[in-house]
């Protein structure tokens, strides 16, 4: 076979746009990077009082150990959550790009901002051992192509200079969507759908796990893997999500 270099150029220069960005993603501003300065500035520059185990903006319902109402008369399994921004507009149109329009240029992005959300609040937790992504079911990873959690935890992983475990999780069976359910039906959905992989059985055991995903809306999913590794003997379990939701217990 013989190699066409002005077809390969042709082709690489028809790429370019989705190789290199051109334009912000939130306001279309031109520019070399994803998210332009102001953007940044506006929308992750702002610190704000999150309930220091499911990440809920505290509007004076925080108590002195930083934890919100909800998670002090319903724990959730996990120990802390660290997020980059709430789920609002524009920046939900980050999550909705990568998660359902397939732009995996945007996953590097969002590690970075969540990278930068750890580091700001590290005095609040100490930096995992490990890092692991929530998995999807059979089904839905063949029907979207790839994995948004695990395409965020990539970059992530190589940020925070740690140890990434994808296979470290395994889902035992198909779930219904979450955001398909009602409240009281979502923990029963959940309700031993993950397990630890044979192979980390025995050295999860006194190790703290990082899991990333996309968002955290009520915290079932990552309640209920956060449970899973504390079967198997992890000492303790951090979420670092993009984006909190502003509804939710973060248990149910």
């Amino acid at each position: 076979m013989v190699f066409d270099t002005h077809l390969w150029i042709q082709s690489l220069l028809q790429r370019l746009p989705q190789l290199l960005p051109s334009s912000c993603a939130l306001c279309g501003a031109g520019g070399a990077e994803a998210i332009c300065k102001g953007c940044k500035t506006a929308y992750f520059g702002k610190p704000m009082a999150r309930c220091r185990q499911c990440a809920a903006v505290l509007r004076g319902t925080g108590i002195e150990d930083g934890r919100c109402g909800d998670c002090v008369m319903l724990p959730p399994a996990f120990d802390a959550t660290i997020a980059a921004i709430d789920y609002l507009p524009p920046a939900d149109q980050l999550v909705l790009a990568l998660k359902f329009g397939g732009r995996l240029a945007l996953a590097p992005v969002l590690a970075q901002l969540q990278r930068d959300a750890l580091l700001d609040q590290q005095a609040a937790t100490t930096l995992p051992d490990w890092i692991t992504a929530v998995p999807l079911g059979r089904r839905r990873l063949r029907e979207r192509g790839f994995n948004q959690a695990l395409e965020i935890a990539k970059p992530l992983a190589r940020l925070l200079g740690l140890p990434l475990y994808p296979h470290l999780l395994q889902r035992r069976r198909e779930t219904a969507a979450q955001s398909s359910l009602q409240r009281d039906e979502r923990q029963a959905n959940l309700r031993e759908a993950f397990a630890v992989s044979p192979a980390f059985a025995d050295t999860v055991r006194g190790r703290h796990v990082a899991v990333v995903d996309d968002v955290l809306t009520t915290g079932a999913t990552l309640n209920e893997v956060a449970a899973t590794l504390k079967r198997f003997g992890a000492a303790r379990v951090t979420n670092l999500v993009f984006a909190r939701t502003l509804h939710g217990h973060a248990k149910q």
